[in-house]
């Protein structure tokens, strides 16, 4: 499903703003170090430009998405972040943006990343954290609420707290953290949900409902709206910026 979204996404036209300002991000903290890499590693090529622009800061750029239509553009490889096989050892950069959030097993993807890396080679990147989208879900809240029943809306997501513990038990040094709380208003229920497709975030959970009533919706849409008092709601995405030095094996 996460793949089935990334592909409407690259069909419709994606919605890159933050995955731009994630991107950006990534980049500025990488030319500060002043290092030239070897080959490098992107995970998540929402568009086709960025190995050229990663390319400033290495000889050799290999690109992965979960979705085909990103991979195919940017002359890539489709990844399951939690279930490939990366060669032994076969980057010394790996830049890792949007994607990591959604995989089954957090844990093992990271290790996998590991596992594909020289000692001494950067893993930096940015995933959405757990305090994304705080309006949407208290609308999904009420949705819920006036149906009088619980479904899973929005994906489960990591909290800051517990990022850096899980780079370090994969084997990063020195993991660092940042936040990024991004506000962006919008003018009803309907404009986030458009953005959110456009940025393949829509719900990927197999248990996701198939269906939301007319009373539902309603619900939503009225919660949303009310969230504002009646002007333009902002909602908050937070992007968390990671970064961590592969260290030595054994």
């Amino acid at each position: 499903m996460r793949a089935v979204r990334r592909d409407r996404a690259a069909r419709t036209g994606p919605e890159l703003f933050l995955h731009e300002r994630a991107f950006d991000d990534c980049l500025e903290r990488i030319a500060v170090m002043q290092r030239r890499f070897d080959r490098a590693l992107l995970v998540g090529c929402p568009d086709a430009s960025w190995p050229d622009r990663l390319g400033a800061f290495t000889d050799i750029v290999a690109v992965r998405d979960p979705g085909a239509l990103f991979a195919r553009s940017a002359h890539g490889q489709v990844i399951i972040e939690d279930a490939w096989e990366p060669t032994e050892g076969a980057f010394d950069l790996v830049v890792a943006i949007g994607t990591l959030d959604t995989v089954n097993d957090l844990a093992l993807a990271l290790h996998l990343v590991r596992h594909g890396m020289t000692s001494g080679g950067l893993f930096i990147g940015a995933i959405s954290g757990g305090d994304t989208l705080p309006q949407l879900r208290a609308a999904m809240r009420a949705a819920d609420s006036a149906t009088r029943t619980a479904a899973p809306h929005v994906h489960p997501r990591v909290e800051a707290s517990a990022l850096a513990p899980l780079l370090s038990e994969a084997g990063f040094a020195n993991p660092v953290v940042d936040v990024d709380r991004v506000a962006v208003s919008y003018r009803s229920l309907d404009r986030l949900v458009t953005d959110l497709r456009a940025m393949a975030g829509t719900n990927i959970l197999n248990a996701r409902p198939r269906f939301i009533g007319k009373a539902a919706r309603d619900a939503a849409v009225e919660a949303f709206a009310k969230a504002a008092g009646g002007m333009r709601t902002t909602e908050t995405f937070e992007i968390l910026h990671f970064a961590g030095w592969s260290g030595s094996k054994g």
